[in-house]
């Protein structure tokens, strides 16, 4: 065994190095595979049998592999599969808990003038009910890449969710292993499992336990560097994932008379389900994670090391099924917020899958190879395999926004790991797909700009727009790959430009004194972004020029209304108003201090009275000159926002001049006065500072009155 590690060891390192080679990929699309024709039925029974997966499912599964022909009917001369059927047929015809007609199809290839041979292995599903979408059929497919002179093994393709998350692969597996899924609840995408831990997802190498993928790392993003790009299996890695009530014709769909068959109990269960995302106020925390329950194994396989299976699963030809025209169903949706000046909601749709036969990955597997480094492996050791194309991927990480430890209360925010999964749509995509460990992949996008929105149960939504390439290099969407999201129950929307649009906008970054820049993206005119209630907020526009304004926010936590910077301007005069505000809001706080020491001082005890007095007058010293300076910094940059609006550039400049000289003087001040200012206050004091600083320095440096 130990040997089979060093070999995937060495293994994984050069596919890790791969993806420089295809850097230096001239052509965006990828070279043409080699035909296949069908291998013939002995040696195809013979392929299957060896490599007939065990599948493992979640215990709180409904809808197992089965065969859909007990479903049909004719449709225009044609026969065909629809959803009401199908899912209630199913359901009539579990009994005691037992799944009906358990089975996995197949289908073989292989590629003309090679030895390189392809088993499919199709499973269906009557219903896809998931945290992004649901619809009538599902079916998920395992290739397995075999060399047909070595008779080893050289690849597992396992399917995920669509095309723009990457598949679940392993590249050269051991060739005595006989294939393991993880199905996902719900929605069955497919995680590998090849490793001693039979039933749990391993997505990196622990000591001697191999990872379940040889899928190469995330690029674009530090701190994800090591963390292999792939779906996996959420729940097993210690994911939450809420799950969405499939309805139609607005009313759940076990309430339909079509379905008499079909209760609420035969979904998924109501602790991992809610009835929207923007039902709850705030995340939930109590959904639980995967365990095994039913595993499938081949009837017909015989083997020892793997113990008992559940339930036995007939393996049948893919032929058989050919005679199907299509699987059918009405549309079934789910809302999708964006969070622009009035709230949108994007309906995502799913109908049905359609026939395996009538994909492309059905007559050519490598068409479903997702990951480059496995296709260009490949494509050195067989001509029938076309070389790998740069692949343009979009990326980040959700987090949760959250209360800083070191701010005053309700003035300043931090960023946490999330344990609950979000949802991902690009405006160029048909379908949502789901975060993965809160790291959000959107693959083969189309060059160009796009808008991408994160939603999650009980937070606020957050739109951006990205701007791909299409030089193959990744996209780190949000701020330095990062997107924060807000609990619905503290977030409020602020609104940049009035509701027409026609300001002049062409950026708007949003930046917490705490937590630093949160959100940033171009715009149109006007944006809109959902911020935490508990924040204090710098925002920066620029406009078609790139000149540069500021605005300070501070939402009212018991607020509910929405905040709006009616029509942003950029320039100097911008940038010098928001230094005097945020100077004044300081100077206000440090002033309060000095109200609670003479409070205080009444209140004083005769005994102690000197030493009050004394300390009382050396806190009052500090704490009136950092109040008094930054007066000063209020007085100087309302001077230089005059000198703008009355066109006098020399003097703005002087007054400018001015503004940074007074706050210097205040840093100093502040330093004075640490010990006689609360540590929150003065945390928050010295961040505000910084700003007001930096501001000064951009209108400075500002062309624009």
């Amino acid at each position: 065994m130990e040997a089979d590690v060093d070999r995937r060891t060495v293994l994984g390192a050069l596919a890790g190095v791969g993806g420089a080679a295809l850097a230096g990929c001239s052509a965006f699309e990828r070279e043409a595979d080699g035909r296949t024709n069908q291998v013939d039925d002995e040696t195809a029974r013979s392929l299957a049998t060896r490599f007939a997966p065990t599948l493992y499912f979640d215990s709180r599964e409904p809808w197992f592999p089965t065969d859909p022909r007990p479903y049909t009917s004719e449709r225009d001369g044609e026969t065909v599969v629809t959803g009401f059927d199908a899912v209630d047929g199913y359901h009539e015809r579990v009994s005691e808990g037992s799944p009906p007609n358990p089975t996995v199809f197949y289908h073989a290839v292989e590629y003309e003038e090679s030895p390189l041979a392809v088993v499919q292995f199709w499973c269906y599903s009557a219903f896809d009910q998931f945290t992004t979408n649901f619809h009538w059929h599902d079916w998920e497919v395992l290739h397995v890449f075999v060399d047909t002179e070595t008779d080893e093994p050289q690849l597992y393709v396992a399917s995920s969710h669509s095309r723009t998350v990457p598949n679940n692969e392993f590249l050269d597996p051991d060739p005595d292993m006989i294939p393991r899924i993880l199905s996902e609840l719900g929605s069955h995408s497919s995680a590998l499992s090849v490793n001693e831990v039979a039933d749990r997802f391993q997505r990196v190498a622990v000591e001697d336990l191999l990872a379940d993928i040889t899928n190469t790392a995330i690029e674009g993003i530090e701190d994800l560097a090591d963390v292999p790009l792939a779906y996996g299996l959420p729940r097993d890695e210690g994911s939450r994932l809420p799950y969405l009530v499939p309805e139609y014709e607005g009313e759940p769909i076990y309430e339909h008379e079509r379905l008499p068959s079909v209760t609420r109990e035969s979904l998924i269960d109501d602790d991992l389900t809610v009835r929207s995302f923007d039902a709850l106020t705030s995340p939930p925390t109590d959904l639980p994670t995967r365990e095994t329950g039913l595993v499938f194994r081949h009837r017909e396989r015989a083997n020892d090391d793997e113990g008992e299976a559940d339930i036995e699963y007939d393996l049948v030809p893919s032929s058989d099924l050919e005679h199907i025209a299509d699987f059918t169903g009405p549309q079934l949706s789910f809302e999708f917020s964006v969070p622009t000046a009035v709230e949108d909601a994007v309906a995502g749709h799913l109908t049905a899958t359609g026939t395996p036969w009538s994909q492309p990955r059905y007559d050519n597997p490598a068409a479903d190879i997702s990951v480059p480094n496995h296709r260009t492996a490949l494509a050195e050791r067989y001509d029938a395999i076309g070389e790998a194309a740069p692949i343009n991927t979009v990326v980040s990480r959700v987090t949760d926004v959250i209360a800083s430890d070191d701010a005053p209360a309700d003035e300043g925010l931090t960023t946490t790991e999330v344990d609950l999964e979000a949802v991902v749509l690009l405006e160029s995509e048909p379908e949502a797909v789901p975060t993965f460990g809160g790291i959000a992949v959107a693959r083969d996008v189309p060059a160009g700009d796009h808008r991408l929105t994160v939603n999650g149960a009980g937070r606020a939504p957050h739109s951006e727009r990205v701007s791909v390439s299409g030089d193959g290099a990744p996209t780190a969407a949000g701020v330095d790959g990062e997107i924060p999201l807000v609990a619905r129950d503290r977030a409020t929307k602020l609104e940049v430009g009035d509701e027409t649009g026609a300001s002049d906008l062409s950026r708007v970054a949003v930046e917490d004194d705490f937590a630093g820049r949160l959100y940033e993206s171009s715009v149109d005119g006007s944006d809109a972004i959902y911020v935490d209630r508990g924040g204090a907020y710098t925002t920066e526009v620029r406009d078609g020029d790139d000149a540069v304004g500021a605005y300070r926010v501070n939402p009212d936590p018991d607020a509910e209304s929405a905040v709006r910077i009616e029509r942003p301007e950029t320039g100097k005069a911008s940038l010098a108003e928001y230094v005097a505000d945020v100077a004044e809001e300081t100077r206000a706080e440090i002033a309060a201090l000095g109200d609670e020491d003479d409070a205080d001082d009444g209140d004083s005890d005769d005994d102690d009275d000197d030493e009050k007095g004394r300390r009382g007058r050396g806190s009052s010293n500090a704490v009136t000159g950092l109040e008094r300076s930054l007066a000063a910094v209020v007085d100087a940059a309302q001077r230089a926002a005059e000198r703008a609006r009355a066109k006098e550039r020399g003097n703005t400049d002087k007054q400018l001049e001015n503004v940074l000289e007074r706050l210097r003087r205040a840093e100093e001040r502040l330093a004075e006065a640490r010990g006689d200012v609360p540590a929150l206050l003065s945390n928050a004091t010295g961040k505000r500072l910084e700003q007001a600083d930096r501001r000064s320095e951009q209108a400075q440096q500002a062309e624009k009155l």
